[in-house]
């Protein structure tokens, strides 16, 4: 069992389940996708808390409160400051560079078509470097990808 039929509350009986395994490299591809982007081997710069962090906030903003429970045990394991607690719950007051990557967070999770090559621009002059834009752009395509997911598997086994 995977973190994505957790998230959309698959069980090894289901036939969802069952169908999910028909493709077995797109089952394993989510779960190295998800463990690269919330726990790599480099992070960049950019803390395991934070991410999940801001995997939370996009959960949150997604409606998912599975996925946001789960974040939340997860949070809760890394030892989050109070800074990154408000931030998973949602706030926006924060000092750069957090504000600059919050706002962008929220603009892809959000609207995504407004997303713009200034944003980028926004992120470098907030002083994250182009390994943490690829990381943080990552970590946002995965949780919405996850969440969407979720919620279509949900979909699905309450047909």
């Amino acid at each position: 069992m995977d973190a994505m039929d957790k998230a959309a509350g698959l069980s090894p009986d289901d036939a969802l389940f069952a169908a999910r395994r028909f493709r077995p490299e797109f089952v394993q591809g989510a779960e190295e996708c998800r463990v690269s982007v919330l726990q790599p081997a480099n992070d960049q710069g950019l803390a395991p808390n934070l991410r999940v962090a801001l995997a939370r906030r996009m959960a949150a903003l997604n409606g998912d409160p599975v996925l946001m429970a789960e974040y939340d045990v997860q949070l809760a394991q890394l030892g989050p400051t109070e800074e990154l607690l408000a931030l998973a719950q949602g706030e926006t007051d924060f000092n750069e560079p957090l504000a600059t990557i919050v706002r962008h967070v929220d603009l892809i999770t959000m609207t995504p078509k407004k997303a713009e090559a200034g944003h980028i621009a926004l992120l470098a002059k907030a002083g994250l470097n182009n390994p943490q834009i690829v990381a943080l752009s990552e970590l946002i395509a995965f949780v919405n990808f996850q969440t969407r997911v979720a919620a279509g598997l949900r979909l699905m086994r309450s047909t």
